[in-house]
C-alpha cells in the first residue's frame, strides 16, 4: 500500500495537538523530521503520525514531553500498554482505537474491543465507546484526515463484533410481527442499522435484515407480506431534503399499513416532513422505549 502523506493540519485533527505545539516539539525535542515541499510545506508520513499519536497519548496522561521524546519506540509502546492496563477509561480506549485504525492493525483492534466488551458488556461498550469512536472518525473523514479505506477497514471489523452478538441471541423467535431492516440504494453506512437490528432481536422481535443498497422495487415485493409488522431504515449519507422527503412519501405509500421507524443524521439536518405512521428514532434508548411500549 502506498504510504499516505499528511499535512500538519491532518496531524492536529487526528492527535488533538495544536499545529503550533507540534512545531515546537519538532524544534525543541526533534520529535518529528518531516520532509518539505518546494514551497516549504511540511509533509508527514504514516510513521510520523503513529509516533505523534503515541506521544500525544502519553502527554495527555501526565507524561512530560521532554521525557517521552528521549524514548525509543519500544519504550513508548511499553509505557502506553502499562498505562492502559492500569487506567482503562473511555478516552484511553478512544485514543487507542484511533491508533489501531491508522496502523491497519486488525489483531490489536480485536483484542482491545474484546477487553472493552469484557469490562462494560456489549451494550454499554457500544454506547460509551464504540459509537463515540465512529462519530470521531466520521469527523476525521469529513475533514479529509483519514481516507475511506481506513474507515471501511475498522467499520467492517466492528461489524463482525455486532454479528457475533446477534448470533448469540439464537434463532428461536416466532415468524410473526417481523421487523424489516434495510438501507436505500445510495446509503452504505450500515453499523447503526445493524445495531438497531440487534436491539430488536434482543427484545424478542424477529428480524429480516436486508442491509445496504436495497432498491425500492424489492421493498414493493415484500410490502404485502403479512408477517412483516414494521420496518426500519436510516439516513446517514448526504441527501437533498427534497429527495429525502420524496423517498419517505414513497416508503409510506408502500408500507401504508405497517409501522415505519426512521433514524439518522440527515433527519436532524433537514427536519423533513414526516408521513403519518412514521416514528423518528433519536437514539437507542428511544428505540427500546418504543419497542417495549
Amino acid at each position: 500500500m502506498k504510504e499516505r502523506i499528511y499535512s500538519i493540519k491532518d496531524l492536529e485533527v487526528l492527535s488533538g495537538i495544536k499545529a503550533h505545539t507540534i512545531r515546537i516539539w519538532e524544534k525543541r525535542y526533534n520529535l518529528l523530521e518531516p520532509d518539505r515541499t518546494d514551497t516549504n510545506i511540511r509533509m508527514y508520513t504514516d510513521n510520523d503520525l503513529r509516533k505523534l499519536l503515541n506521544v500525544a497519548f502519553l502527554v495527555n496522561h501526565g507524561y512530560k514531553i521532554s521525557r517521552v521524546c528521549s524514548w525509543d519506540e519500544k519504550k513508548i509502546t511499553e509505557a502506553i500498554i502499562g498505562h492502559q492496563q492500569k487506567n482503562p477509561d473511555v478516552q484511553t480506549y478512544l485514543e487507542r482505537l484511533v491508533v489501531h485504525m491508522i496502523n491497519f492493525d486488525g489483531g490489536a483492534f480485536h483484542r482491545l474491543t474484546d477487553d472493552i466488551i469484557s469490562e462494560y458488556g456489549f451494550d454499554e461498550a457500544t454506547r460509551r465507546v464504540f459509537f463515540p469512536f465512529f462519530e470521531k472518525i466520521g469527523i476525521f473523514w469529513q475533514v479529509g484526515s483519514i481516507f475511506p479505506a481506513q474507515e471501511h477497514f475498522i467499520s467492517n471489523l466492528f461489524r463482525e463484533k455486532i454479528i457475533v452478538e446477534i448470533d448469540k441471541l439464537g434463532n428461536g423467535l416466532p415468524d410473526t410481527n417481523i421487523m424489516l431492516f434495510f438501507l436505500h440504494e445510495d446509503e452504505m453506512h450500515e453499523l447503526s442499522l445493524l445495531y438497531y437490528s440487534y436491539l430488536a432481536k434482543r427484545n424478542g422481535i424477529q428480524v429480516y435484515y436486508l442491509g445496504q443498497n436495497v432498491p425500492m422495487s424489492d421493498l414493493k415485493r415484500m410490502a404485502d407480506m403479512d408477517k412483516i409488522g414494521s420496518v426500519f431504515t436510516a439516513f446517514i449519507n448526504s441527501i437533498e431534503k427534497e429527495e429525502l422527503e420524496n423517498y419517505l412519501q414513497e416508503l409510506g405509500a408502500i408500507f401504508r399499513n405497517k409501522k415505519v421507524f426512521i433514524s439518522g443524521l440527515q433527519l436532524k439536518l433537514h427536519n423533513p416532513a414526516i408521513p403519518a405512521g412514521f416514528s423518528v428514532i433519536v437514539d437507542y434508548q428511544d428505540f427500546e422505549r418504543m419497542l417495549l411500549g
